[in-house]
C-alpha cells in the first residue's frame, strides 16, 4: 500500500447518481474514485465495470491484456461481457491461460489490415500499457475508429513527473532492465517480461492530455490522476520526501507530480 494512500480519507462520501446520459467523470466519481496510488489499481476493474452498466457497454477489448487479462472468463459471464483481447505479441496471446478470442495488433499501427470493422467494440480498456507506445495520439485515433458510437476507452498508466518514471524514461532501457530484476525477482521474461516505455502523452494533467483527446473527437474526456506509489517504500529519508511532496500535490490537485492516470473517453 502506498505510504500516502490513506491520508485523509472519508468513508461517508455521497456519490452522485449516474444514468446513460451521465459524464465519465461522474460515473467514475460514483464508483468510488479516490486519487491515492492504492485506488487506481484496486479501483480498475470496478471502474470498467461501472462504465460499462452505466452506458450499457457489453463488447469489450482488452488492449495489451496479453497472457494477463484483467477479468476471468467466470467475471466476464457474470457481467455480460464478450472479451476479446489484444496484445502485440503473438506469443503473449498464445501464453494466455483464458479461453477468450484474441486480436494481435499494434494498437499505434496501420489497423486497416486487422480485418476488425470500424465500430466492433462497445468499451476498450488497458492496464500499463499505454507508456510502452510509440504514438499516444495515433492509438487513441485507431480506437475511435474501433469504439461503436457511444463506446469508451479507458487507459491505467503510470505518469511523468513521477520520480521513478522520469527516472525509467531516461536511463538506457539495459540499466533500467537490469534494475528491475535485481528489485523484482519474478519479473522474469518468460512471466512478467519489462518492456520499453516511451511515456507519450502520459500525464496526470487533464490539460496537457485532454486536448489531443478532443481534437481526435471524443465528446466527452477525463483525465483523473492519482497520487503516491511504492517504488520507494525501502528506501529511507527518501521514501518520507517523496511521500511529502505527493501529498502536496494531491491537496493542490497538481496533475504534473501524480504517479498514475486514468484517461477516459466517449466517442
Amino acid at each position: 500500500m502506498s505510504a500516502v494512500s490513506k491520508f485523509d480519507v472519508a468513508d461517508d462520501v455521497a456519490h452522485p447518481e449516474v444514468s446513460a446520459n451521465s459524464s465519465l467523470r461522474s460515473v467514475i466519481e460514483a464508483s468510488g474514485y479516490r486519487p491515492y496510488g492504492d485506488w487506481c489499481w484496486d479501483g480498475y476493474k470496478p471502474t470498467i465495470v461501472a462504465l460499462a452498466k452505466a452506458y450499457g457497454l457489453t463488447r469489450l477489448l482488452e488492449i495489451g491484456g496479453g497472457r494477463d487479462p484483467s477479468f476471468s472468463p467466470e467475471e466476464a459471464a457474470e457481467h455480460g461481457f464478450q472479451v476479446t483481447i489484444n496484445d502485440i505479441s503473438s506469443v503473449e496471446l498464445e501464453n494466455m491461460k483464458a479461453n477468450f478470442g484474441t486480436a494481435c495488433f499494434d494498437v499505434s499501427g496501420d489497423i486497416s489490415s486487422t480485418g476488425i470493422a470500424k465500430g466492433a467494440y462497445d468499451l476498450a480498456y488497458s492496464r500499463m500499457v499505454f507508456e510502452h507506445v510509440k504514438d499516444v495520439e495515433q492509438a487513441w485515433t485507431n480506437l475511435y475508429q474501433l469504439l461503436a458510437p457511444g463506446g469508451v476507452a479507458i487507459a491505467f498508466y503510470p505518469t511523468l513527473y513521477c520520480p521513478p518514471f522520469v527516472v525509467n524514461k531516461f536511463i538506457p532501457e539495459s540499466v533500467s532492465s537490469a534494475i528491475v530484476n535485481l528489485l523484482y525477482k519474478h519479473r522474469t521474461a518468460d512471466e512478467d517480461p519489462k518492456f520499453p516505455a516511451f511515456y507519450d502523452h502520459c500525464y496526470g494533467a487533464p490539460g496537457l492530455v485532454e486536448p489531443m483527446l478532443r481534437d481526435i473527437g471524443y465528446r466527452d474526456v477525463a483525465v483523473m490522476p492519482f497520487y503516491g506509489h511504492e517504488y520507494f517504500i525501502n528506501i529511507p529519508v527518501v521514501r518520507e520526501i517523496d511521500a511529502l511532496v505527493s501529498n502536496l500535490a494531491r491537496r493542490t490537485n497538481f496533475g504534473r507530480l501524480s504517479a498514475y492516470a486514468y484517461a477516459v473517453v466517449r466517442k
